[in-house]
């Protein structure tokens, strides 16, 4: 089948699974009817062969860059600590802990393959976290520490990845070197990703005041950025997906920066959507795809883990999966006992005590997706001397298997866990103060330019439609 009759069918199941999604008599999370869509188009004899490489710089760093871009600022500034913590701390330990573990379990799985599965099951997907808890949504905070995490995760997920798979290769490692040169793809990813954000930014507006405002222009250049930023620190040899995200964040300052360009920023909010919607539908549509080939490939796997049933290899999966868990449960517990102790020391209120809604929930977010998807695909298929990567399909089966559970676990976990939420954590009603009031605020200089005389009757029309549209909005904006 031709690219763009592969195209072309995933967005028409994109839409088709979007509208089933809402249509169904029981709520059932939208990634999870896209994998099963995947498999039947798999099913049915659609097949996409693609290359793990290409799908990494086409998928991720957009992505990346949009969460980056559209994260709150503040929020991700001020909880910096619990992010970096989830993102470094625990992704250490995860590869650490889980990686000995796999060993264990699995004696076919060597030390350093262990370390590379670990890794790659590190990175976590919000977007697939928020299609979980669409009907009872997280709590601010909560929402933007998991935001926060999963920005910085894919970076370091991916880095230690890419260690681990050279430790495989060659034989060797050091933790020293290691240490150091993750430091320095992190620095040279960041450094990239704001290069491409200023010099893009100053020709920009070097453009927009010789010319005019360009809607069309302006949302291609921002299109093209995270791919810049992506391609730049590649080139470079350091980390693309930090790049990506420091992008989207100096982003957000470019434009405070810059001059005010109203219409590209009502136009270039809906292509973001749109885009989003469609690369993690495509990514979901993909997995499920896939689903079909891996059971096919059962038995060799088995053979592979030195197993005589397949059905050693699914409770390889369930045990994978309820390690990560309870290692994800173990370190937001020991953070927050930490945090506790030491706000008490220091005679600081105490607002949030370690409840085990609150630890369940972070505990489920750990949701598996496009990164962990991507990352295992480019596994190499031979070692240096040309042998056979060792256990390369069962690393892969076992990531395929993890991601579907933990989407699984989280889809039945997370809508029940949230509805406890609230009487664990303080109630934030300031921001939806604030938002009613600038509404209202903006709402009545509405009114105030809709009074103005107009001629056109075609401008009549709108402004009576603008008129009524306010005036819902305003009702609305008091009852909050």
């Amino acid at each position: 089948m031709s690219l763009i009759a592969i195209v072309l069918v995933f967005i028409m199941a994109i839409v088709v699974t979007v509208f089933l999604s809402h249509l169904l008599p029981v709520k059932v999370p939208l990634p999870l009817i896209q994998i099963a869509a995947g498999a039947a188009l798999a099913a049915s004899g659609f097949q996409v062969d693609f290359d793990p490489h290409i799908f990494l710089l086409l998928f991720i760093p957009p992505l990346l860059f949009l969460d980056g871009w559209r994260i709150p600022k503040d929020a991700f500034f001020r909880d910096m600590k619990p992010i970096l913590s989830l993102a470094i701390g625990l992704v250490m330990v995860t590869i650490l802990g889980i990686g000995l573990f796999i060993h264990w379990l699995i004696p076919a799985i060597t030390v350093a393959a262990g370390f590379a599965l670990a890794a790659i099951l590190s990175p976590t997907d919000p977007v697939a976290v928020s299609a979980m808890t669409a009907s009872s949504p997280l709590p601010s905070r909560m929402a933007h520490i998991l935001e926060g995490e999963s920005l910085l995760n894919d970076a370091s997920g991916l880095v230690a990845f890419n260690f681990a798979i050279a430790a495989v290769l060659t034989g060797s490692f050091s933790p020293g070197d290691a240490v150091v040169k993750f430091f320095l793809m992190a620095f040279g990813g960041i450094l990239s990703g704001l290069v491409v954000v200023w010099v893009t930014g100053k020709c920009n507006n070097f453009l927009v005041r010789r010319t005019r405002e360009e809607p069309a222009i302006q949302i291609l250049i921002s299109l093209l950025i995270p791919f810049a930023a992506y391609l730049l620190a590649e080139a470079f040899h350091v980390s693309g997906i930090l790049a990506a995200v420091a992008a989207g964040i100096a982003m957000h300052y470019e434009q405070l920066s810059g001059p005010r360009l109203p219409a590209t920023r009502m136009k270039s909010s809906a292509v973001w959507s749109m885009l989003q919607t469609t690369l993690n539908g495509m990514i979901f549509l993909m997995l499920g795809e896939q689903l079909p080939r891996m059971l096919r490939t059962l038995p060799a796997v088995a053979s592979q883990a030195g197993v005589s049933s397949p059905w050693y290899l699914l409770l390889y999966a369930v045990a994978i999966t309820l390690a990560l868990g309870l290692m994800r449960f173990a370190w937001v517990w020991l953070s927050m006992k930490l945090t506790i102790f030491r706000r008490k020391r220091r005679g600081k209120a105490i607002t949030v005590r370690p409840r085990f809604s609150i630890l369940a929930v972070m505990a489920l977010a750990g949701v598996k997706g496009s990164v962990t998807l991507a990352g295992i695909l480019t596994l190499p298929v031979v070692l240096a001397d040309g042998s056979p990567f060792p256990g390369r399909e069962l690393l892969i089966f076992l990531s395929m298997a993890v991601i579907l559970m933990s989407l699984v676990v989280a889809a039945i976990g997370l809508p029940f866990m949230t509805r406890y939420l609230a009487d664990d954590l303080p109630h934030d009603t300031g921001k939806d103060d604030i938002g009613a009031v600038m509404t209202e605020v903006a709402i009545n200089r509405l009114n105030a330019l809709l009074d103005e005389p107009v001629e056109d009757p075609s401008e009549q029309a709108l402004a009576g439609r603008c008129r009524q549209y306010a005036a819902r909005n305003l009702s609305a904006a008091a009852s909050l």
